[in-house]
């Protein structure tokens, strides 16, 4: 008890510290030592020794799955303890979230080279749009019919952001998808986005488009708090690139909307995001605000961010349209990062279509995120999906796991006379054990959290959370974390060997281990709702592109999501009467 007393006064102590405190108190017990000043005394001089020792590097071991002799530990140590001085010299120097490693995750293979090919983006025909009696009927209305509205100006850009920003009063608190309402910057872009329509400046299909942004993108007029409390009142004094880019294309920024904390879940600092078909769901995360208001009809569009399914689950769960684009597509400036090598930016929509002119605006290298690069990107509404060689994952569709609704929509390409041949995903490597390189890289991004005890202050404390991942992530060697990424090279190779006859393949949702397979090697994905369960909830399909091939993707999707329709349906409790 004395002992217990003692320890309780000291400051948390560090990893290896820990490590010798366990050694230490199973050798006081060893001897039956126990219940007097004296273990506290030996304890307190262990403490202020500082160091590691032969017991930590054994018990280091078999941390690391390893075992040395007393020989090889005695050799060590020197060598330990100098490392252990390193780490506390480093950890002096203040290393924000946005300073990116020197090393670089590429996901195109040596001697590979991306088609080039220039490529136009090219509208559906809006010539019959017109303006309904009451303005609230548009708020589920797809990109191109809002802005065949604002071109003809049938519409002003102020109307429709005063209509959004009014839904989002409304509605925001009961979906618990709002962080920040950013109605004073959006009356400014709408009111700019009006003038200059006005004066013959119209700058393409977002011009006076309401949109959010998941809260983890930087701008520079309002707080950026990535839904946790340690950062809840932070205000970075600069915009992300996808904000910018936006705005450069007219689009007007209505609302920061919620994600699970740090980029988990759905468990932000100010409550739990609702899931709009079922208020007493949670929306999923990490894209959690994105997905839920943009199914509800609070905004026009949004963005959010995917590093292993922050994208495609809210998709899934809230019935809406997702992109995730190729690893490098998209700057991810201004972004909290959570796994250099994973981390992607995408938009949440209601179509495929929709994410097709969102991500014709955002996409490219902008010379701040050194991973992005500027590649070409068509959309044609029209095209045929004929034309590709389309593939299906055979053995997730054939696991009991798939859905008559999976089958459904693999039948619904036959429809459009379109053959899938079945396809494989590798199977040589073990992908989920390569999982704790996303959990190394976060830890290392929010180190200092954890190093000032700061990650108490976070919402879930709990086994699955970032608290005791970032924690058990600080114990995976930098040898294993290395020779993930190597057999990550290895398994890059694997899947371009695997999709050699497809530009495209459609997927069970989380069909075998599509969802980390394919956020590892850096393929793009676009998640849509493709049918309910029995409580009324969406369920969606999946469909994953060669690298950088977007196109190809969304010609497929689109053309699949428009013969099936799953994506009208609105959630009743959301809905605008056509009164």
């Amino acid at each position: 008890t004395e002992v217990e007393n003692v320890m309780a006064d000291q400051p948390k102590p560090t990893i290896a510290e820990r490590i010798d405190r366990r050694s230490f108190m199973g050798f006081l017990a060893g001897l039956g030592v126990g219940g007097t000043t004296f273990p506290a005394a030996l304890w307190a001089l262990v403490q202020d020794q500082q160091a590691v020792t032969t017991d930590t590097i054994a018990c280091a071991e078999d941390i690391s799955g390893l075992a040395f002799t007393d020989a090889e530990r005695d050799l060590m140590l020197d060598s330990v303890n100098e490392n252990l001085q390193a780490f506390r010299r480093l950890r002096d120097v203040p290393i924000g979230n946005e300073v990116p490693p020197a090393l670089r995750f590429d996901p195109v293979l040596p001697g590979r080279r991306p088609d080039t090919d220039p490529r136009a983006v090219q509208l559906p025909d809006t010539a019959g749009v017109r303006r309904p009696a009451e303005l609230e009927q548009v708020a589920f209305w797809p990109i191109a019919h809002l802005a065949a509205l604002i071109r003809t100006r049938q519409v002003t850009s102020v109307e429709l952001t005063t209509m959004y920003l009014d839904r989002m009063r409304r509605y925001g608190p009961r979906l618990e998808c709002l962080v920040t309402l950013t109605d004073e910057l959006a009356m400014q872009q709408a009111q700019r986005a009006d003038a200059d329509i006005a004066a013959g400046r119209y700058r393409g299909p977002l011009h006076g488009i309401p949109w959010g942004a998941k809260d983890l993108l930087a701008e520079d007029a309002y707080r950026t708090t990535w839904g946790a409390t340690p950062f809840q009142d932070q205000v970075l004094a600069y915009d992300a690139t996808v904000v910018q880019r936006l705005e450069d294309a007219g689009a007007v920024l209505i609302a920061k909307l919620t994600l699970g904390a740090l980029a988990w879940g759905d468990v932000w600092f100010g409550g739990k995001t609702r899931n709009p078909w079922k208020l007493d769901q949670g929306s999923s995360g990490s894209s959690a605000g994105s997905a839920s208001a943009t199914v509800a009809g609070l905004v026009g569009f949004s963005i959010g961010s995917e590093t292993l399914g922050s994208i495609v689950s809210p998709s899934t769960r809230c019935g809406a349209t997702g992109l995730r684009p190729t690893f490098g597509r998209v700057s991810r400036h201004g972004a909290m990062a959570l796994s250099w090598s994973m981390d992607k930016l995408g938009p949440i929509c209601r179509t495929v279509e929709d994410c097709a002119l969102v991500f014709a605006a955002i996409h490219g290298a902008d010379g701040k995120d050194p991973t992005a690069r500027t590649l070409p990107f068509g959309w044609n509404p029209s095209a045929s999906p004929r034309d590709l060689r389309v593939g299906y994952y055979a053995s997730a569709f054939a696991s009991e796991d798939a859905s008559d609704d999976d089958r459904a929509s693999l039948a619904a390409l036959q429809d459009l006379g379109i053959d899938p041949i079945p396809v494989e995903l590798p199977t040589e490597f073990p992908v989920d054990a390569m999982g704790f390189i996303l959990g190394v890289e976060a830890a290392a991004a929010f180190d200092e959290l954890t190093r000032s005890n700061r990650d108490d202050l976070l919402v879930r404390q709990v086994a699955r959370a970032w608290p005791n991942e970032f924690r058990q992530a600080r114990l995976v060697p930098a040898v294993e974390y290395v020779q993930a990424n190597r057999m990550r090279s290895m398994l890059m190779e694997a899947m371009e060997t695997a999709m050699a006859d497809v530009d495209v393949f459609i997927t069970p949702s989380y069909g075998g281990s599509v969802l980390l397979t394919t956020n590892l090697t850096g393929h793009p994905a676009v998640t849509l709702p493709n049918g309910f369960n029995d409580d009324g909830t969406p369920v969606s399909i999946s469909f994953i592109g060669r690298l950088f091939g977007e196109e190809a993707l969304m010609t497929l999707a689109h053309a699949v999501q428009t013969a099936t329709g799953f994506h009208l349906r609105r959630p009743p409790e959301f809905a605008v009467s056509s009164r």
